[in-house]
């Protein structure tokens, strides 16, 4: 047996590799065990197995914490002999191999002067920017609130490329906050009623919109991008219809910018908020009382964007049986119920036009 490399993908992604030669039979399982500490790799993976008594395989980890060191070693379980653990190197006999994350870099929007799909962003003390990106390719930006868990918006480019693939679960915690900020939804969903349904991990940029792309569709898991959602007729039903149409509305050789949020409480609201207990988690999380998507569409003469029609969709958290049709609104509308400043990168006299549509129609047909 012979533990190969470890080749990092990400801060929080590894892919595993071993081979086994002239075993006594084909094996039953192959595959890794790995932790933190050489004496505790009490997590195994399995791979998938080749035939025959020699051969290779590997495996993906991912989820894994960013700047930590860990430990692995391969094994392959042979029919009437038990499981076999394998050594880094035939020269290094019984040790384990070993790599260390690399801490995830944070990464800041730019200006004001910058993206079409960034709103003015004004923080406070427990709020947090960040901004993803896959190679050199933006991928979000959030304004995370540490105070209720939640993204208060994000914000992000949509265009086909990103689409199209199948959907990939990779739950993680944000490496770029302390766990202590974030609700424990990576090891498992709230684990709370809502009535006859539950509460979803539901995703403000979803998995469909970044499918093809896996390192987009990984930061997509982060518990930052993720807050309980009603899951029947509500995450399952109108949000989710509401995202097939907004994606159905990208221009054939185009983007649309699109931001999604929550809210607690409307600007001069005095609204009351729900608290659950996750189930893997001691601390309370607040449950949004709104749901809420502005998206914004441009058309250009070269370099110069010469008109925009932009649209809103605001929710009550609640289950619903009609059409997300029925609750378009004007942008200008969101704005006073969030108190939020949307596509402020767009010519002062083109945003004023585009922020006061508040027809789906109109939208699709701009």
């Amino acid at each position: 047996m012979t533990t190969g490399n470890a080749t990092i993908k990400s801060s929080t992604e590894v892919t595993l590799s071993g081979s086994f030669a002239n075993a006594t039979g084909t094996p039953t399982e192959v595959g890794f065990y790995y932790g933190t500490s050489s004496y505790s790799l009490k997590t195994k993976i399995t791979a998938s197995r080749p035939s025959g008594t020699s051969g290779g395989f590997t495996a993906d980890l991912s989820g894994l914490k960013a700047g930590q060191t860990y430990y692995y070693k391969a094994y392959v379980t042979v029919p009437g002999n038990g499981s076999y653990a394998s050594h880094q190197a035939t020269v290094y006999a019984g040790s384990y191999g070993t790599f260390t994350l690399a801490e995830e870099a944070e990464h800041e929007p730019e200006p004001a002067s910058g993206w079409l799909e960034l709103p003015a962003i004004v923080t406070d003390a427990d709020d947090y920017v960040g901004t993803y990106y896959a190679g050199s390719s933006r991928n979000y930006t959030h304004l995370y609130d540490k105070s209720t868990y939640a993204s208060l918006w994000t914000a992000y480019p949509l265009y086909k490329a990103t689409t199209g693939g199948s959907r990939s679960e990779s739950w993680a915690a944000n490496p770029n906050l302390k766990t202590s900020e974030q609700i424990n939804i990576w090891n498992g969903s709230y684990g709370v009623n809502y009535g006859s349904t539950i509460y979803a991990r539901g995703h403000q940029i979803p998995d469909a919109d970044r499918s093809a792309n896996s390192t987009m569709q990984k930061h997509t898991y982060y518990a930052t991008n993720l807050v309980p959602q009603i899951q029947d007729n509500f995450n399952g039903g109108i949000w989710m219809n509401l995202e097939s149409a907004i994606r159905s509305a990208i221009p054939a050789s185009d983007t649309l910018y699109v931001v999604t949020g929550v809210t607690f409480q409307t600007v001069g609201g005095n609204e009351n908020i729900t608290y659950i207990q996750p189930k893997h988690d001691t601390k309370k999380c607040p449950v949004p009382n709104y749901f809420w998507k502005v998206v914004m569409k441009v058309k250009r003469s070269g370099s110069n964007i010469t008109a925009s029609s932009a649209i809103g969709f605001w929710f009550e958290h609640k289950q619903y049986n009609d059409s997300y049709t029925n609750y378009a609104v004007s942008v200008d509308r969101i704005e006073e119920l969030t108190g939020f400043d949307f596509f402020v990168n767009l010519p002062d006299g083109i945003e004023v036009s585009a922020e006061s549509n508040s027809s789906w129609s109109v939208f699709q047909n701009f």
